[in-house]
């Protein structure tokens, strides 16, 4: 465009070629309104989300605030007092299943020592079967030897018998 002005400049062609850039400028150069369009668009754009995001600080800090000064301390006594009742609960339980374990030791040593005491009489049931079995087999043994010798000595009778007739 300089160029052409400057080879127009002393020419009566300049005026036209001036209107001619108007016009061009007017119809075919649209820069101007799209940067004033770009211009409106990111203002607006920047406004609606300053305040959309100004919006939601400041529901968070809300919430924030709300939570740190109500919510909080109400759930830190709730946690407190549920936890002392739960270790309260658990300190019971403990305390009855130590009771019980020892009702189950205890049961279970009663329990042994009649098993021993059953085994002892046992034992000295077994022992005294045995010795009277032994004195039976004694009694038993003297019976037969006793019996044998009176078979021994019939025996030896019946021989003296016989031999008296055999000396016939």
């Amino acid at each position: 465009e300089r160029k052409r002005e400057g080879l127009a400049a002393g020419s009566p062609i300049q005026p036209i070629i001036k209107e001619a850039g108007e016009i061009y400028s007017r119809l075919l150069d649209h820069r101007p309104v799209i940067q004033g369009e770009i211009r409106y668009f990111v203002k607006e754009f920047e406004e609606k989300r300053g305040l959309r995001e100004l919006r939601v600080l400041e529901n968070l800090k809300n919430t924030i605030s709300e939570t740190s000064e109500h919510v909080l301390p109400k759930c830190e006594q709730a946690m407190h007092n549920n936890l002392n009742e739960a270790v309260k609960r658990l300190q019971a339980a403990n305390n009855m299943m130590h009771r019980l374990q020892e009702k189950e030791h205890e049961e279970r040593k009663r329990q042994a020592d009649k098993l021993m005491a059953l085994e002892e009489r046992r034992v000295a049931h077994c022992e005294e079967l045995i010795k009277e079995q032994q004195n039976r087999q004694a009694e038993v043994d003297e019976e037969h030897r006793k019996a044998v010798e009176r078979l021994k000595e019939q025996y030896s009778e019946m021989e003296k018998g016989l031999a008296k007739y055999v000396s016939f």
